[in-house]
């Protein structure tokens, strides 16, 4: 299923040949601030520029004798570069071009899930302006609550998926950064300087202070932005499944011409959409856990760290976005029933106004325990078919208190989206 919704921008990204690739950039961009600043020779830093490249099959070739994988890339661009191929990979170590290579994946990355989360946003906007007028039940516990609009539940949703989108930029800023100090970061090979060159060439920011590898804290905390991200469209897709029961049937998730729900029972519209972003949503907060668990290397550095963001960094920026923009093309063909919701306010029974009752009576300046006690006296003694209006109405020491008028006010629900209203609008 996962093939139908994922983009091939975000797949490439992750793929081994972009992985060399800006390993290879970060190379270059190495080489050609040493040739400026004299560390090497300005024709290496020309030759280096113009013939590096890498063969994924001869790199493949080289690791199988090595078994280290950069070591066989720095041979595999040396040998392609000539008589300069030893300047190539002058004075740094593994990690220096991994990690500036990987702040270069991630960031592209990044790139492509904030065109999906564009889509996302959009969607969840188009149904926040159609539907906030639209009356339904608002619900806590699971109970009858009071009456809210579905628009204005969406729109609870779309300042969340804001909020995450905050966080993600602020991750990808924080991880948006350039390490070239060496093999325990106190630049014994290469002096800061350039570092500070190579990182503005490649728009990053350099490390303030690293051992050999970039501090994992900032890795960890991309990965938590996108399991909050996961946990925000769980949020969603619970209220959408909700929403879907048999029993609710206030929307329904788009089903195409020749779809079938289940072999069994050809009757069958199933939540399958949101039922799948919610498993999503568990794998992304999983790979978080992983992501937590790479922070605390020994002594300057281990390796424990490194097979695990080589599965969790692709596999966690592919389901958020195959996640996203599943949620976006659910939200675009979602039907929405309002007749289905305006007969689940009146199975309520006007219960759902209860409180408006509440206040209006203490504004009458009846006492509040007693105020709440008539109401709820009211509300417990509805019997099949009544509605709590008509009993207020016929209540021999109600109905000398609130004037007809005043009680159908308040069960037309015009308040209710008045308020509404102002909040959304505002929010738009």
């Amino acid at each position: 299923m996962i093939a139908r919704y994922t983009r091939p921008e975000m797949g490439a990204i992750w793929d081994i040949e972009n992985r060399f690739a800006k390993m290879l950039e970060v190379e270059i961009a190495v080489a050609q601030v040493q040739g400026q600043l004299g560390i090497i020779p300005r024709s290496a830093a020309r030759d280096i520029t113009k013939n590096a490249r890498y063969s994924v099959k001869r790199i493949q070739e080289i690791e199988r004798e090595t078994k280290h994988d950069v070591i066989a890339f720095v041979s595999n661009v040396a040998e392609n570069v000539g008589e300069h191929g030893r300047y190539v990979h002058f004075g740094l170590t593994s990690s220096d071009v991994l990690d500036t290579g990987f702040s270069l994946l991630v960031r592209d990355a990044g790139g492509v899930l904030n065109d999906s989360l564009d889509f996302l946003e959009s969607a969840l906007k188009k149904l926040v302006r159609k539907h906030m007028d639209t009356l339904c039940a608002g619900r806590t516990h699971g109970m009858f609550a009071e009456p809210t609009t579905f628009g204005f539940k969406l729109a609870g949703f779309l300042t969340e998926l804001q909020r995450n989108r905050q966080r993600i930029q602020q991750a990808l800023q924080q991880i948006a950064i350039a390490k070239l100090s060496g093999a325990v970061g106190t630049y014994s090979s290469l002096g800061p300087q350039v570092e500070l060159r190579v990182a503005k060439k490649l728009k990053l920011q350099p490390e303030a202070i690293a051992t050999q590898v970039i501090p994992r804290d900032r890795h960890a905390e991309v990965l938590l932005s996108l399991a909050m991200l996961g946990t925000g469209l769980e949020r969603l897709s619970i209220e959408l499944r909700h929403l879907q029961r048999s029993e609710v049937s206030e929307v329904t998730e788009g089903f195409s011409r020749g779809q079938k729900g289940s072999s069994a029972m050809p009757h069958k519209k199933n939540p399958i959409s949101a039922e799948n972003i919610t498993g999503c949503a568990r794998l992304l907060r999983s790979y978080a856990w992983a992501g937590l668990e790479n922070v605390a290397l020994w002594h300057e550095r281990d390796i424990s760290h490194s097979s695990v963001e080589r599965i969790i960094f692709p596999d966690s920026f592919i389901m958020a976005d195959y996640a996203v923009h599943r949620m976006a093309i659910l939200l675009e063909g979602l039907e929405v029933h309002k007749r289905q919701m305006l007969d689940n306010i009146a199975r309520s029974q006007g219960q759902l106004f209860s409180s408006q009752v509440l206040l209006a009576l203490l504004e009458k300046g009846l006492d509040r325990e007693l105020s709440y006690y008539h109401v709820q006296r009211i509300c417990h003694s509805l019997g099949k078919g009544e509605h709590l209006q008509d009993k207020i109405l016929a209540d021999a020491e109600l109905k000398q208190i609130l004037k007809p008028r005043e009680v159908r006010d308040i069960f037309s629900g015009v308040r209710n989206v008045k308020t509404i209203r102002q909040v959304v609008r505002r929010l738009l």
